[in-house]
């Protein structure tokens, strides 16, 4: 058991509060701060404390994965097979999809090919491998997942009374499957500028208009369609002229309670509006963007691995183990993620029977004992568990405190 350091990464949507106030740093931070890596990602590995000196968790694990992974080794390649985030969102990330495990590595060996820098922007494929992901809400957690039921969108289109949006609601219409969404979302995400710029402002009208009351209507009547208007105009104003915006008109909107998880399989289009959350994730850097972004954006690639089927609303709500522990299911090998809300003065209770793992710091102090050791862990800090550490027990060291246990999936 080892103190973990989780690396900073600072992308223009971040927050300069949420994770400088969650570390008890000064606030605000000198630049925008969007998540903390907590894991051995190649492209930013966290930093493990050993005999005082501070090593890179993927050179420890490289060192000798046998020790550090133990039987689950063979199994993903002698690498970490997931990788735990802190992310605060303070603007929407980009409209993104990730690829399945086989288009990432035909993605990958292609780029290869036509010798794409691993560096360069223009990459897509940073790795061979897929990314499902998990994030649970620290706090009250806004985001785009997943195509939402076509009748449903077609009522949306309906309602935004825009003469301009007839001819695509009765596409989707005379279509309300699968197919249908992919040919709307190819034709939207594909327009012509000139067309964009001619259709988009008057969706927007059309959304000011939706979101103010008629002169026969109560200012407090209740209207179906709040949240995806008033994001479609925050998008519009972040991403002015971006054919992502129409795009998001397609979507789930979706809001997490803290303590929800959304699961986020191959090839869901999605985008996080704003938030704080622990986010999981099998262990790659691989996007595929279609819009709301300044980077590289590859709508034929997109294309080519999203899924088009309409996705029900994809929240994981947590599964009491009891002791105020809890469980977040997903179909995903590579990880599984635990939840432990630790009363003040209460007994000590087991997180982890062995490595490898993460155990992570939200709220308070915790102490951690395995063995005769013992580790305090404070908000936005970590502890590194190996295959050949024993049984971890965790125990709030004042107050309640609130940890994540990040393990693979069935140890």
């Amino acid at each position: 058991m080892h103190e973990l350091v989780g690396a900073l990464r600072s992308y223009a949507w971040g927050s300069r509060t949420a994770l400088a106030q969650l570390c008890g740093r000064p606030v605000p931070s000198a630049h925008p701060e969007a998540e903390l890596w907590y894991g051995a990602h190649p492209a930013d590995p966290a930093r493990v404390r050993l005999d005082g000196r501070s090593t890179s968790l993927l050179d420890v694990v490289a060192a000798d994965p046998q020790h550090e992974l133990g039987p689950v080794a063979p199994a993903f390649g002698d690498r970490l097979p997931f990788l735990l985030k802190i992310l605060a969102a303070e603007e929407p990330l980009s409209l993104q999809a990730h690829p399945s495990a086989e288009q990432a590595r035909a993605g990958y060996q292609r780029e290869n090919h036509a010798r794409v820098p691993l560096d360069s922007p223009m990459r897509n494929y940073r790795d061979e491998n897929h990314k499902p992901e998990l994030v649970v809400a620290l706090e009250r957690f806004e985001a785009l997942a997943g195509f939402r039921e076509p009748r449903r969108t077609v009522a949306l289109l309906q309602a935004l009374a825009v003469p301009e949006l007839v001819p695509y609601a009765e596409l989707l219409g005379a279509q309300p499957d699968s197919d249908g969404l992919r040919t709307l979302f190819t034709t939207w995400i594909t327009l012509p500028q000139a067309m964009l710029s001619t259709l988009l402002p008057k969706v927007l009208d059309g959304c000011v208009r939706y979101l103010s009351p008629s002169a026969d209507e109560s200012p407090m009547a209740a209207k179906e369609f709040v949240s995806e208007a008033q994001t479609t105009l925050e998008l519009a104003e972040a991403y002015p002229g971006d054919a992502g915006v129409l795009a998001a008109l397609l979507l789930n909107r979706i809001t997490l309670e803290p303590g929800q998880g959304l699961f986020l399989d191959a090839g869901n289009l999605h985008a996080y509006l704003r938030g704080i959350g622990v986010e999981i994730m099998a262990n790659s850097d691989n996007v595929l963007r279609g819009g709301l972004t300044p980077k590289h954006v590859d709508v034929p690639e997109l294309l080519r691995v999203l899924d088009f089927e309409p996705l029900e609303l994809p929240i994981v709500r947590p599964e009491p183990l009891g002791d105020g522990a809890f469980v977040y299911r997903t179909p995903a090998p590579e990880f599984q993620l635990r939840r432990y809300e630790l009363a003040a003065g209460a007994e000590p209770v087991e997180v982890l029977t062995g490595g490898p793992g993460i155990i992570l710091c939200t709220a308070g102090t915790v102490r951690l004992r395995q063995g005769a050791d013992e580790l305090r862990i404070t908000p936005g800090s970590a502890a590194w568990i190996s295959a050949v550490d024993g049984t971890v027990r965790a125990q709030a060291a004042d107050d309640a405190a609130q940890l994540f246990c990040a393990c693979v999936s069935g140890t």
